[in-house]
């Protein structure tokens, strides 16, 4: 196993700056030893309260309504000492801070990063910082130690006031075997906090509707050199504590698998002087207003790449969903060099940016090795020739074995990236190596998509050559599962979405209703409707974005495949415009002066008003895809038409169950 050390590359003196002399907020002076303190958002709307004792506990109201009851936090180190127990605060400064952040690859061109600051710094050489947002709440511990620490253990609680119910995505039984080993695949558990199985645990977002129209969605960022934290029902019975994978000790392949045989009885080893994760909260009046928040990147670390010139997003032909089943063709369609020749023809006939060739390229052991007779150079060549580039499929623990070799060969080959799979571990080795690889992948000017991979936590913020993560159930659960997708994806928008780019892999052309669905793995379809798979291209974030059927049948839908070829992979402002968890999403993005609208509902048919509001003043033109009048019978059904559009229109959209409606705006 690889052992990674890494130095955190941030702004510690930003971070201990706020040491020395207590301001005036801090409730009285150093030598009065307060032991609450209170921190407001920018307009006031969000309070949270500090108790400093025997414990350190947290509590969050939200315009007077209770949103997080008391919870305690602390860190325990291997050494005994537990950070936030009897805490002693020599000073707590108060911060205001209101700037900009300009985001890569992004939703959005710019993010407004408002918020204030309170820091405890106590005695013992460590400091918690809570930060608090007009719209969320996240503390972190920083320590100042000399040399080395070991973390036992770290205590996150989030408690509730009442036995709320929660989109809870549960994976796994993990007290009978399963090693913290995980997909990180899972569809929501839509149940009250007392109902989850204490079994069990709750990877990261999950949602919880605290009555009155109010949600509150837990989230971690700046996930570096550090376990991700996964949640358990609390002793409260009404929240959650952070539980995290022990540091791995020993591993062995497991097929493509690097699996943990023997864990330590302690989370991380680390160095005394950093910063650690940050544990936060995102609070919603409306369920939309999910659907636009930017807590990761604005928690994230700052970019450490100073040319990104040659990160380029882009949509992607794909080929290990469809099963390489292309046809009509002079050559045996298969994991070969003429078949890929076929797929860039298709990306630059489509305007497209890249291809990927996905698991059965190569040995999964030995990138060196190519298999099927694939011929790299001669596909790579034929890409630049087409202006398409190659995306190259790996084991993480091939990467992990040979990218100190593999990364300069073949960005000296041409190749643009790597799709990196079966991570399957979010312990601390496998954090810092999303790093590691992040890091000497852009010194070769290599972009990297983290499959099989646990939530994204920031890091594509500061590595922006990271275009994507999975970490989300998939088209590809269509090979073979039965599943209630179309309920699944008008969750994830305002859930797993909030974490960061989602790499859903959307472009189904051979779409089912709920009878007419069969998993068929070498043949795969969708359930729902055709315009519920163009709606996804809308919906979804995805900066590297695929188009997962095959060219021919895209080629036979070429009308579709027009539009989703029209739609970019970032944008410069994203608008929610309607929403409710689990039931249907509706929003609007911008690029450039072109915009683009989706809209999705589960299994139940329903109209929606679409007010168009948000186009600035001027006479426009809409390319609108809606489901057909007979969708319901045949989910392929679709109608296209171009219409008249102002910014004082309405529009009626009739959406079939499972169905979908998506419209590109222009100006006349």
């Amino acid at each position: 196993m690889r052992k990674y050390t890494l130095s955190l590359v941030c702004s510690l003196n930003m971070l201990f700056c706020y040491a020395g002399t207590p301001h005036a907020e801090d409730g009285g002076r150093a030598g009065n030893k307060p032991k609450d303190f209170e921190v407001n958002s920018p307009d006031g709307a969000i309070a949270v309260h500090i108790h400093a004792d025997t414990v350190l506990l947290w509590s969050v109201d939200h315009k007077g309504q209770p949103v997080i009851a008391p919870s305690a936090i602390a860190l325990q180190l291997q050494d005994g000492e537990v950070l936030g127990e009897n805490a002693k605060v020599v000073s707590a400064p108060v911060e205001k801070v209101n700037s900009t952040i300009t985001p890569l690859n992004y939703k959005k061109a710019a993010i407004e990063d408002r918020y204030t600051q309170l820091t405890l710094n106590c005695k013992g050489d460590y400091s918690v910082i809570f930060r608090v947002y007009n719209d969320a709440v996240a503390y972190r511990f920083v320590t100042r130690k000399k040399g080395a620490l070991i973390v036992k253990n770290e205590e996150a609680n989030f408690n509730f006031v009442a036995d709320d119910k929660a989109f809870i995505p549960i994976q796994w039984d993990y007290r009978r075997g399963q090693n913290f080993n995980s997909s990180f695949e899972a569809l929501y558990h839509e149940i009250n906090l007392s109902q989850f199985p204490t079994d069990s645990l709750a990877f990261l977002p999950i949602l919880v509707d605290i009555g009155q129209n109010r949600k509150v969605a837990i989230v971690e960022a700046d996930l570096e050199d550090y376990p991700g934290m996964y949640l358990n029902l609390n002793e409260t019975q009404k929240g959650f504590k952070g539980v995290y994978a022990p540091y791995p000790l020993e591993a062995e392949l497991k097929g493509i698998n690097y699996i943990p045989s023997k864990r330590a009885d302690y989370i991380a080893q680390t160095t005394g002087t950093r910063p650690f994760p940050w544990r936060a909260i995102v609070i919603s009046e409306q369920d939309k207003d999910l659907l636009n928040q930017d807590i990761i990147q604005k928690l994230a670390s700052p970019p450490r790449i100073a040319d990104v010139s040659w990160i380029k997003p882009g949509q992607v032909a794909w080929d290990w969903w469809n099963n390489w089943n292309v046809s009509h063709v002079n050559f045996k369609a298969g994991i070969n060099t003429e078949t890929y020749k076929y797929y860039i023809d298709f990306a630059a006939a489509n305007h497209l940016s890249y291809i990927v060739m996905d698991e059965g390229w190569s040995d999964d052991q030995d990138l060196f090795k190519a298999r099927n007779g694939i011929d790299l150079p001669t596909i790579v060549d034929y890409g630049k020739q087409k202006g398409i580039g190659v995306i190259l499929w790996a084991t993480w623990h091939t990467i992990d074995q040979q990218m100190d070799t593999a990364f300069p060969h073949f960005s000296a080959l041409g190749i643009k990236g790597f799709k990196i799979d079966f991570f399957d571990r979010d312990d601390q080795v496998v954090i810092a190596s999303n790093y590691a690889i992040a890091k000497l992948a852009a010194q070769y000017k290599l972009m990297v998509d983290y499959h099989g991979s646990s939530k994204p936590a920031g890091l594509q913020r500061t590595y922006p050559n990271v275009m994507g993560y999975e970490g989300v159930k998939g088209l590809e659960n269509f090979k073979w599962a039965d599943e209630d997708q179309p309920r699944y994806v008008v969750t994830i928008p305002f859930v797993r979405m909030m974490a960061g780019p989602m790499d859903y892999t959307p472009g189904a052309m051979r779409n089912a209703t709920q009878q007419a669905y069969r998993a068929i793995n070498n043949n795969p379809m969708s359930k729902g409707t055709r315009c519920m798979q163009l709606a996804e291209y809308v919906i979804f974030d995805a900066p590297l974005q695929m188009l997962s059927d095959n060219p021919t049948a895209y080629m036979k839908e070429q009308e579709c495949t027009d539009f989703i070829t029209k739609v970019p992979t970032t944008f410069d402002e994203t608008v929610p415009l309607d929403g409710k968890v689990g039931e249907y999403v509706a929003l609007a993005r911008r690029k450039g002066n072109t915009w683009y609208i989706g809209a999705m509902t589960n299994w139940t048919s329903r109209d929606l008003t679409l007010d168009c509001s948000f186009l600035p003043p001027g006479t426009y033109q809409a390319e609108i895809f809606k489901d057909g009048l007979n969708a319901n019978r045949d989910a392929t059904d679709y109608t296209r038409e171009i219409i008249k559009v102002s910014p004082g229109d309405k529009l009626l959209l009739k959406l079939q169950g499972g169905g979908g409606w998506v419209a590109r705006i222009y100006a006349q």
